[in-house]
Formats: C-alpha cells, structure tokens, sequence
C-alpha cells in the first residue's frame, strides 16, 4: 500500500531541485514501487498467486491544477496553490496506479495495482488549515468517518477476493467509482512515471 497523506502549510524545499509539497507524492510513489514490484513480480510468478498494489489518492484529485501535473512548475512558488498542489499529488497517485498497471500487464504477471479515496477521516491532516482544525475536530466526530471506518476501502482493495483481477481502477467506499478525464490520461501517466524516474536517477 502507497500512502502519503501530508499537506503542508506552505511550499517546503528540502533540496534545490526538489519541493516537499509538490514533489513528495511524485518520489514517494515511484521509488518503493519500483523495488517492490521487482520483488513483487518474482514473488508472484514463484508462488502463483496474485499480489496488489494499492495507492491511496483522494478525490481532492478533482481540484488539481487545470493542466494536471505542472511538470515545468514543480518548484515555482509564484504559481503555487496549496489545494491545487494537493489536488496535484492525488491525481498523481492515481496516474501512477494506472500506468503501473500498464507496465505489469505487459510483464504478465499477476500483480494488480489501483488507487482508492478512503474517505474525509477525522485526522490531524487539517493542521496546517487554521480555522478548519478547530472546526474539522468539533464537527468530524459527526460527519467525518473515524479512522477504522476510513480504512475500509483500503483493506477491501488490498485483500477482498471480489477484487482479484482488478486492475486500473479506482474505489470509493468499497465500490468502484470515477475519476476525472485527466486521471485517465494514459499519455499523462507515462509522463508522470518518466518524469518520477528521471528525478531520481
């Protein structure tokens, strides 16, 4: 399972290259993915049973930049915005599940990867949002799911039979459901993977 839910309270350098906010999601899902389906794939082919990959997006995907993936403002904080930086990085979550699933079809081997939104959780994400904390912690108790019921979707998509074979898609409480037109961009998704790779070579 890929998880990285972090939102920063403002755009955060961590090298001069790199964004934490912007570039975080892009590193975060293409390096341990990229080993672990390697060890994945012989695992699976050895022991002929299906392995998962899972990507926890959001469908904060909705709210990214116009153009999706600002490949060539990764790091420019005069056209930064917090939500449509968020926005960003969900929808490269799921961008990535898709062309990881392109890749592993094309190896043959029984791996599946999907992205999923588990929900508006009752956890400390909303820190760096001033007023929303105070108003997310007296209200998310009861319109917010808690952290169990928030983890629903991701135990269903990584171990519910009813999912094996699935690839490619992305869930919402327990179910499938739709995405944007832009995270189904399959010529995006291969950008974002090249892109993801040739920030880490």
């Amino acid at each position: 399972m890929n998880k990285s839910g972090s939102r920063m309270p403002e755009d955060c350098i961590f090298t001069p290259s790199l964004s934490l906010s912007n570039s975080f999601v892009l590193l975060h899902e293409s390096l341990p993915s990229s080993y672990i389906s390697k060890h994945m794939k012989q695992t699976a082919r050895k022991t002929k049973r299906e392995g998962r990959i899972v990507n926890v997006s959001s469908e904060a995907h909705r709210f990214a930049y116009r153009e999706g993936i600002r490949f060539d403002k990764i790091n420019d904080p005069k056209s930064y915005n917090s939500y449509g930086a968020y926005g960003q990085s969900k929808l490269a979550n799921i961008l990535h599940a898709n062309e990881l699933t392109r890749r592993l079809k094309e190896d043959g081997v029984e791996i599946t990867a999907n992205s999923l939104h588990p929900g508006t959780i009752t956890t400390n994400l909303f820190r760096h949002m001033g007023i929303f904390d105070g108003l997310v912690g007296t209200l998310g108790k009861l319109l917010l799911k808690n952290v169990q019921q928030g983890a629903s979707t991701t135990c269903y998509v990584a171990l519910n039979p009813q999912v094996k074979g699935v690839c490619g898609e992305y869930f919402s409480d327990n179910n499938l459901a739709k995405t944007t037109a832009m995270a189904k961009d399959m010529d995006l998704a291969k950008r974002l993977w090249d892109f993801s790779m040739d920030l880490v070579k």
